[in-house]
Formats: C-alpha cells, sequence, structure tokens
C-alpha cells in the first residue's frame, strides 16, 4: 500500500469545547497528517450532550454540533471528511454517512484518541490500531496507580500510549507511571506558515489565553494536587509592580468572579474577555499575533510532579514568534530555553525574562520562531509519532 494511501481517523472533542485554542490544536494535528501524505478523517463519538453550544434546553444539540464542524473542516479543507456521531441522542451520522464511518474504522491504518476523550467502542479497537493521545497528563496515571477499574478499563483497548508529558521516566519526575501501559513522549505539533502572519497591533502586552478557576484536584500518596491555574498565578500576583513591562490575562468569564477580577486590576493586571475573540479561528491567532509574547503559569499537579508538560497554546505563540515565559513543569529538559522561550520557577527569573525579552525583541522573535521550526513543527513531531504508533 502506498504512503498516499494510508487513512488515519482523528477522534476528538472539538464540540465539547467548541473555542479556537481546541480548534487550532485539532487541525494541527489534521493538517500535518494530510501534509505527510495521508488521507486524514475527524470525527467525534465521545456520547457527551454539547452543551457549550446550547443556548436552551430544548435546542438541536446534534444539529448544531454537525453545524459547527461542518463550517470548521471546510475552513480548513476537510469539508468531506468528518462524521459527527450522536451517540448521546439518536446516534445518527452527520457528515459522512453511518456506513461509510463503520468502513472507515475498518480500515484506516490508525485510529488516535485524541486528549483520550473517547470512551473506545468496539469499532475502534476491533483492528488494533487504536492509539491514546495524551494532552493533559497525571490524573490518568494516578487513577492506574490506584488500580481504578475505569482507568484500566478505558486504556486497555488502545495499542499504544502518547503524552505531553514530556518529563515522563526522569529521575526527578514524580508521575507515577504504570508497569503494563508504556507511555511514549511527543510535543504538540504546529503548522508554522499559519502562524507567520503580520501583527496589525501594538504587541504591548505579555499575554495569555485561559481559564481563572477551574475545579479538579488529584490525590497522590495523601497530597492533593491541584488543576486550576489561578493557584499558581496567585504565587505571582504583584509582578506586574515589579517591572514596567504590561500583562493581560484574556480569562472566559465564567471562570472568573468580580472579585477576581478587582483583585486582578487592583494588582495592575488587565484583563480582557476571551470569548470576544475564542470563538473564531482567525480573531484567535490576530489576538497573538498581537501579543508581545505570552507570560504563563501551568497546573500545579504539572508544576509539582515534573510531568514535563507542554502547552499548544504556548506552542502557538512560539510558531507566531513571540517569545513565551512559561511556569517550569520539567519541559526545559526538552525543549531549549534562554532565547525565543524561558522557563521560570521564581519572580527573579519571570524579570529577568522580561528584561532580556525586551532588550533585544526582535532577537527573541526570532529565536522563539526557530525553536518552533525545529521542534514543534508537524514534520519533526508527527513522523516520530507515527514511526513509534505503526510499528
Amino acid at each position: 500500500m502506498s504512503l498516499s494511501t494510508k487513512k488515519i481517523v482523528l477522534l476528538g472533542m472539538i464540540t465539547r469545547i467548541p473555542v479556537a485554542g481546541e480548534i487550532w490544536s485539532t487541525m494541527h494535528y489534521m493538517i500535518g497528517f494530510q501534509r505527510l501524505g495521508y488521507d486524514v478523517y475527524y470525527v467525534e463519538a465521545h456520547a457527551r450532550t454539547p452543551t457549550m453550544l446550547m443556548e436552551r434546553d430544548d435546542d438541536d444539540s446534534s444539529a448544531k454540533a454537525s453545524e459547527l464542524l461542518g463550517r470548521v473542516m471546510r475552513r480548513f479543507g476537510f469539508g468531506d471528511r468528518w462524521a459527527f456521531h450522536a451517540l448521546h441522542d439518536d446516534e445518527r451520522c452527520y457528515g459522512i454517512s453511518a456506513d461509510k464511518l463503520k468502513e472507515l474504522y475498518r480500515t484506516a491504518d490508525l485510529i488516535i484518541n485524541f486528549h483520550g476523550g473517547t470512551v473506545p467502542l468496539p469499532e475502534h479497537y476491533a483492528t488494533n490500531r487504536l492509539i491514546y493521545l495524551e494532552t493533559d497528563p497525571v490524573q490518568l496515571q494516578v487513577e492506574l496507580y490506584d488500580n481504578d477499574p475505569a482507568a484500566i478499563e478505558f486504556l486497555s483497548p488502545h495499542k499504544s500510549f502518547f503524552t505531553w508529558g514530556l518529563n515522563y521516566g526522569a529521575a526527578d519526575c514524580k508521575v507515577p507511571l504504570p508497569d503494563r501501559f508504556q507511555f511514549k513522549r511527543t510535543l504538540p505539533p504546529v503548522i508554522c506558515d499559519e502562524w507567520a502572519r503580520p501583527a496589525t497591533g501594538r504587541r504591548e502586552f505579555l499575554t495569555t489565553i485561559g481559564n481563572w478557576r477551574q475545579h479538579g484536584c488529584v490525590s497522590f500518596n495523601g497530597e492533593a494536587y491541584h488543576w486550576s491555574k489561578h493557584l499558581e498565578f496567585m504565587k505571582f500576583l504583584d509582578l506586574p509592580a515589579r517591572t514596567s513591562q504590561r500583562f493581560e490575562l484574556a480569562l472566559s468569564r465564567s471562570s472568573r468572579t468580580s472579585e477576581d477580577l478587582t483583585l486582578l486590576e487592583t494588582n495592575g493586571w488587565h484583563v480582557r474577555d476571551s470569548l470576544t475573540f475564542s470563538y473564531d479561528v482567525d480573531s484567535y491567532r490576530d489576538y497573538i499575533l498581537n501579543s508581545r509574547g505570552e507570560f504563563t503559569v501551568a497546573k500545579d499537579q504539572n508544576v509539582r510532579l515534573r510531568s514535563g508538560w507542554f502547552s499548544e497554546r504556548s506552542a502557538q505563540y512560539l510558531a507566531a514568534g513571540r517569545p513565551v515565559i512559561m511556569q517550569d513543569t520539567g519541559f526545559s529538559k526538552v525543549l531549549p530555553t534562554g532565547e525565543g522561550l524561558f522557563a521560570f520557577s521564581t519572580m527573579d527569573q519571570i524579570l529577568t525574562a522580561v528584561d532580556q525579552i525586551n532588550s533585544n525583541y526582535e532577537c527573541h522573535c526570532r529565536a522563539a520562531a526557530e525553536i518552533a521550526r525545529r521542534y514543534l513543527s508537524y514534520d519533526v513531531v508527527l513522523p516520530g509519532l507515527l514511526d513509534q504508533a505503526l510499528a
């Protein structure tokens, strides 16, 4: 079989998280696999009601989901290569037909469970070609460590296992790794030419995009490891008062209260509603392009357990040629830091990074883009993933 005839199915969850960051993350894989010569299809079969698309309880959630996916897939050239299987409702298949979907599962060379967001169905693993691709490390590993039957049952049908936990297996990584499931490390890929666009704004703020408060906590060996990033931001709350550099947090309204907003603004942070641009992939990209760079923290569980997690959003800033200052999770052992990308654990390290970026800004922009090309580009990341997955 020639390479051009090989098929990949990406099981995703755009309609569960219908924002531009998730769309870009997904499409980097879709476009990347296609450019490597594969016939690529996107499928949602997660059996979750897409509540974020519904304005009322009586909305037709399947129709709204299919409309969104149709627009997204046409935007990126996959207009006839997607399916939304409404397993949460009447099991109707939108996009390609149910018969074609069954045939696609049967003949695909790989079926990739992106985010691990889909509970495997028999048709997904019947050919032993189902791949687990984890983007949020720690929780599943702790569940496996605790011999959680549901976690074991969920993971067992997969053939191989990939993670954005770049520090897995290192001496300083405290994430418990199971013997039965061998996790292979991989980076979030980017399509660099999609981000090589001119800025239209002043590039005044170091920014980031996300949520302020989120629920979630993992208990491991009697300690709580938290999901919400606001706990890490609070450690550096007075950062804007320590430098002339301006900072902006683009946060979803639902993740912060009026008290949170007052606290941040009182301490010099500029806060923007991320939803004003996060429902459109081009507006989202423009926001990153018009940023001076990114300043961001990581989740407590990734910081303290040293998982090595690296953000797909930070990869997008780098691809856009925007320097990144990111809280270290252990990724600095894999990616080069000091020019274009900076890892920090302390306030002094943040301030040093800010000074270095602003003292030679264009140099650090070029270095950021070079890191994206050398380490994160689809043609660097995906061949290694495919070689291991198809072995």
